[in-house]
């Protein structure tokens, strides 16, 4: 019971730094939109006034309140709003300002610390566990009822495993 609370220790010790990390990180992180064509939007080598990436929204709900809202019209309208979600984030920036190499130091230090303890804790296999005859031998986090019937299965394993052996070598 004890190596449960560690366990949680470790991981909510891990969260918070993790937290901390990001939070310091983000309030450090600056969002905008792109300052020299402000207004027009650019895909590739055309470009055009950014007020123009709502007509096909506009005919889109024309099109659905004027035919009764068949299919078609939806479909329409929906890629029409997805086209301007990702016109917003295309011209959407990101800026770190400015800061002392110590800061940026403690916040990665922060994350990947706080990432690493809290993915071991999620990810930790079966603990070891000593047993009188010097070898070692894998118990899964379970009680002693399961743990029974994972040795059982485990040992019915490896007596299948014996026969199949067996069953190979007398083939031959």
């Amino acid at each position: 019971m004890n190596n449960n609370k560690n366990e949680l220790l470790k991981f909510l010790g891990g969260l918070a730094l993790l937290v901390v990390g990001l939070f310091l990180l983000f309030n450090r992180v600056h969002v905008g939109s792109m300052g020299f064509d402000w207004g027009r939007m650019s895909f590739g080598r055309f470009s055009f006034p950014s007020g123009l990436i709502v007509v096909p929204f506009i005919i889109g709900i024309v099109w659905m309140f004027g035919s009764g809202g068949s299919f078609v019209s939806k479909i329409f309208t929906v890629l029409s709003i997805l086209i301007i979600i990702a016109a917003i984030i295309a011209n959407t920036s990101f800026w770190v300002s400015s800061m002392t190499m110590f800061d940026w130091l403690l916040i990665l230090t922060m994350i990947f610390a706080g990432g690493t303890i809290v993915a071991r804790t999620l990810f930790a296999g079966p603990e070891k566990k000593k047993s009188g005859d010097s070898s070692t031998e894998v118990k899964p986090a379970v009680d002693d009822k399961e743990y029974e019937e994972f040795r059982r299965a485990k040992k019915l394993k490896e007596e299948l495993d014996e026969v199949k052996r067996n069953l190979d070598i007398d083939n031959q």
